[in-house]
């Protein structure tokens, strides 16, 4: 398939956890007839992946990632061996998503830290890059991914919501900054001047969908299709046209996940 720059990716959603009559063909369906021609379809367990691996299987338009959310409480644990035997398929694109999440986790989080260790070494390993979660743990997660060498093969800080200064570090280990429906809320302002600072170059957007569905659509459940309005908003807060919001943005997420040769 080829794909002009023009249309629109959503580069992380849950297509699986999306309630639609007609289910994932027709969340597919609505995503093409909006321009996105390209989803990512992202990970958070083990026991979830082979429905996820055989949704990119079936569809050219969907991509997968295969790894265990850092809140997930999983049957499988993941071990580098495993994670690396899912990687292998050719529908996976990358490791996760992984990473750490202080605010719904308490206590000794040192498994958490490991799991996340774990990740960046079988992506390292395979030579796919990762999709990071980080919430309320900014400090720890750029540090491991320094530690463990994550700017090997890069990735992207997903549905990112941290500082600038957060930004400028992921981005110096090889990452890139993914802007979610957030960015359009109205009580969002301090992400929306982060998003003025990051270049357009280091910027992807995507939905997380079902969640956090953007403006106008706030409190609903989120589709792929929806991702047009995280582009809209970043166009406005960098005072560009949307179409080159969109153009490179698709541009990096080919960059970043296909080494920009194969959609």
């Amino acid at each position: 398939m080829t794909m002009n720059n023009s249309y629109l990716v959503d580069s992380h959603c849950h297509i699986p956890l999306i309630e639609m009559e007609g289910g994932a063909e027709a969340v597919i369906g609505a995503a093409q007839a909006a321009g996105v021609v390209h989803l990512l379809c992202v990970s958070v367990d083990l026991e979830s992946f082979p429905e996820i691996r055989q949704l990119a299987q079936s569809y050219a338009c969907v991509s997968a990632s295969v790894g265990v959310h850092p809140n997930s409480s999983p049957n499988i644990e993941p071990t580098e061996e495993v994670l690396l035997k899912l990687a292998q398929d050719p529908a996976v694109i990358a490791i996760g998503e992984t990473g750490l999440d202080y605010y719904r986790s308490e206590g000794d989080l040192a498994w958490q830290q490991q799991r996340f260790r774990t990740h960046i070494r079988a992506a390292r390993e395979i030579g796919k890059p990762l999709i990071i979660h980080s919430r309320e743990a900014r400090g720890d997660v750029i540090n491991i991914l320094a530690e463990e060498g994550a700017q090997a093969v890069g990735g992207v800080m997903h549905c990112f919501v941290e500082d600038f200064e957060t930004a400028k570090q992921a981005m110096d280990l090889n990452f890139y900054i993914s802007f979610s429906g957030i960015v359009t809320f109205r009580n969002a302002r301090e992400l929306q001047e982060v998003a003025k600072q990051v270049p357009l170059d280091r910027i992807m957007v995507e939905t997380d969908s079902p969640y956090l569905a953007p403006v106008p659509y706030r409190g609903k459940q989120n589709q792929p299709a929806y991702v047009r309005h995280v582009a809209e908003k970043i166009a406005e807060l960098q005072d560009l046209e949307v179409a080159e919001v969109i153009e490179t943005t698709t541009r990096n997420f080919r960059k970043v996940f296909f080494n920009d040769n194969h959609l």
